[in-house]
């Protein structure tokens, strides 16, 4: 047995406080950067962790140093029993959050409240309806604005997630980030990353450079103030000045922050990755229903966990499919 506090600690001295929990593989979107055109083939549900499993497996991780546990999926509202899920986890003591298409917010914001779940990240990848369809293959354009505008009303603290692709939604980053002029939310722009089945090739990834020129020339590079990035950061984050909210850049794939990653993701069928561009997986859920203990198979998979990328150093590498052809579809992940 490994002494505890240190199983997540890997060989690169860094300590993974913040774990990301998917409930469930199913979503009721089709983003066709996230689910693969011909879809993807869904666990059992028998093999899926249940609610008092996900309690369990996550309160082994808090007692080893988590203190951060972020809901997933898919679409992690469509469980019919999240708020009995959100109740047990919030018995823990660490800071709950969860990312979510927003389409059922307004049925579940009580639960959110009720729970302590006040940071929202909210996946949002045009501000035109008909874009919006055209890449969801879903008329739930106004539903998503309007529960975005619910959860601000409600004081939730609200990051808007856009993926950005070129020749889809390069030329609304600025439209983004004048929502932040009179609204205190938190536009981050991530990336176009490779995950099976979605056609991920590097020219239509929009980089750091190109956003920040993109916004120097409506906004100028006196307006766009740098702020301070959080510990452990995913966006390096920045402001026009004025503004009330902020925008950040997620540039996983052209200016990688894995030196300060401190994330675990665990897969709705209780499988851990321990990189988000990892193939290898490490199956806690099957340990644990033997009645094993799961923490040296947490320590082996934090151990084992390579420096950057899942030993993906270069683009170049990235932009081999040999490499990460083998990984998970984005919905089955968690983000």
């Amino acid at each position: 047995m490994t002494t505890s506090k240190t199983i997540l600690t890997d060989d690169f001295g860094r300590k993974h406080n913040y774990l990301r929990i998917s409930l469930l593989e199913k979503c009721n979107l089709r983003c066709t950067y996230c689910m693969p055109a011909d879809g993807i083939t869904l666990s059992p549900k028998a093999d899926l962790m249940t609610a008092d499993e996900i309690f369990a497996i996550a309160q082994t991780f808090v007692e080893n140093g988590v203190d951060k546990i972020r809901l997933t999926g898919g679409e992690p509202l469509l469980r019919k029993d999240f708020p009995e899920i959100a109740s047990k986890l919030a018995t823990l003591d660490v800071s709950l959050s969860i990312t979510t298409n927003g389409i059922l917010i307004d049925r579940f914001i009580e639960v959110l409240k009720q729970t302590k779940i006040r940071k929202i990240n909210l996946s949002l990848d045009t501000l035109v309806a008909s874009k919006f369809h055209s890449v969801t293959l879903r008329d739930q354009f106004q539903k998503v604005v309007d529960n975005l505008h619910l959860l601000l009303e409600n004081n939730f603290k609200v990051k808007i997630n856009v993926v950005l692709m070129k020749g889809f939604n390069e030329n609304e980053i600025a439209d983004f980030v004048k929502l932040t002029q009179f609204l205190p939310v938190s536009v981050r722009f991530i990336e176009f990353m490779p995950f099976a089945g979605n056609e991920w090739d590097r020219s239509k990834m929009v980089s750091q450079n190109e956003i920040l020129s993109q916004l120097e020339n409506v906004f100028s590079s006196e307006a766009i103030q740098k702020l301070e990035d959080e510990k452990n950061f995913t966006a390096r984050t920045y402001q026009i000045k004025g503004y009330q909210g902020n925008f950040g850049i997620i540039s996983s794939i052209t200016n990688p922050f894995c030196d300060g990653c401190n994330r675990i993701r665990l897969t709705a069928n209780g499988k851990i990755k321990n990189c988000l561009f990892s193939n290898s997986e490490t199956d806690l859920l099957t340990a644990f229903r033997q009645g094993e203990s799961i923490e040296n198979l947490i320590f082996e998979s934090i151990k084992n966990k390579k420096k950057v990328r899942a030993g993906m150093v270069t683009i170049q590498e990235m932009d081999d499919p040999s490499l990460h052809f083998d990984n998970r579809s984005m919905i089955t992940i968690g983000g």
